[in-house]
């Protein structure tokens, strides 16, 4: 039972991603707003998940991993709910903060959930696959659902099943014997952090950035509105089975070379994105980007635990911040190159590269 709560909880963060984005345009016109103060909506709930992911994962150390995800579950449905009354944009914003901050609490919470029970690296990729699976899931259902409170209301039933699921599901231990004192400089300073922070902010936060711009690259350089589309979710939906397959890849020796061959190869398409290419060849390269990032994902969160024995909570959720961090400036500066020369190509050309450069990163 303590399976099928944990990974719930992943599904239950997920799906939170994408309410607002598939129905933008329906929101545009049911707050009187345009279609950037919607995307902006986006961002608070982004700017806040990002905030509290440290602070979440030393709830998870102090009172344990599965009384802060529930906390922060609660805090989800609470936020949801505080849109619900009125197409006002205030109470959107306040709404999505509200949810950023139950997200951060409640992903960090649910992966160290995990962990505290004994799950291993397959389990945390089978969670990691949950958190990519609910928003493409999310993608193709919210936009069938009538009215401007169809995400705020498919996120409720999500969350709470999520919820009731973590209730029924057994306590975790509190596993941190100094959970109660302040981070010490050491854990800042710790180089193994930060290159799992690199591995992971170019695989999931890469993806991410990927995803919401490449529909509009694809449409600005001739291709249909469905088949761009369709390429887009790929970055996403199928990060769902290479997650799974990259938890089980740690039991290898050579688990090494698949994660910084995953970067390399998730660039290297990143950038054909850019060229001029059949549509057909421009889908497999979106199908290559999700596939590819999602083979890092259980290497960085099972390694920042082992890595801060001290503070396991706490370093996945630093290295899930940095993800965050990425997506939050990454997703803008992407957007402003469609202003340039290329339309959008050199954006997609840098964030290729440097999402090569960072197997370098990878951990031995």
């Amino acid at each position: 039972m303590w399976r099928v709560g944990g990974i719930g909880v992943g599904i239950g963060v997920g799906w939170n991603i994408a309410v607002l984005g598939p129905i933008a345009t329906r929101l545009s016109h049911a707050y009187g707003v345009s279609l950037a103060v919607v995307g902006a909506f986006v961002t608070v709930q982004f700017v806040m998940h990002m905030l509290t992911q440290i602070p979440g994962g030393r709830a998870a150390d102090r009172w344990g991993a599965r009384r802060s995800a529930l906390l922060g579950m609660g805090l989800v449905l609470a936020g949801n709910a505080i849109s619900l009354p009125a197409p006002h944009p205030l109470l959107a914003v306040l709404g999505r903060a509200v949810v950023g901050i139950g997200t951060g609490f409640a992903f960090v919470g649910g992966s160290d959930y995990i962990r505290a029970r004994g799950g291993g690296p397959l389990l945390q990729g089978m969670y990691g696959g949950g958190s990519v699976l609910a928003p493409g899931i999310a993608v193709a259902v919210v936009p069938s659902l009538p009215g401007w409170r169809a995400g705020y209301l498919s996120a409720i039933v999500v969350c709470a099943a999520a919820a009731v699921l973590l209730l029924l599901a057994p306590s975790s231990p509190r596993t941190v014997r100094h959970a109660g004192e302040r981070l010490d400089l050491g854990f800042f300073r710790d180089r193994a952090l930060y290159r799992l922070a690199a591995i992971h902010a170019m695989s999931f936060g890469f993806s991410v950035i990927v995803g919401n711009w490449v529909v509009t690259l694809f449409e600005h350089h001739g291709h249909g509105k469905a088949v761009s589309a369709a390429a887009g979710s790929l970055t996403l939906l199928l990060g769902f089975f290479t997650r799974i397959g990259g938890g089980w890849l740690l039991r290898r020796d050579d688990a090494r070379r698949w994660i910084a061959g995953s970067l390399v190869l998730g660039g290297a398409c990143c950038i054909v994105l850019a060229l001029p290419l059949p549509i057909g060849a421009l889908v497999a390269c979106a199908a290559a980007v999700g596939l590819a990032a999602g083979i890092p994902f259980a290497k960085a969160f099972v390694g920042a635990a082992s890595a801060r024995p001290d503070a396991p909570g706490a370093a996945v959720g630093f290295v899930n911040a940095c993800a965050s961090l990425l997506i939050v400036a990454g997703a803008p500066l992407v957007g402003l190159t469609f202003s340039l020369p290329g339309d959008g190509r050199i954006g997609f050309v840098v964030l290729g590269i440097l999402t090569a450069l960072a197997s370098l990163a990878t951990p031995r």
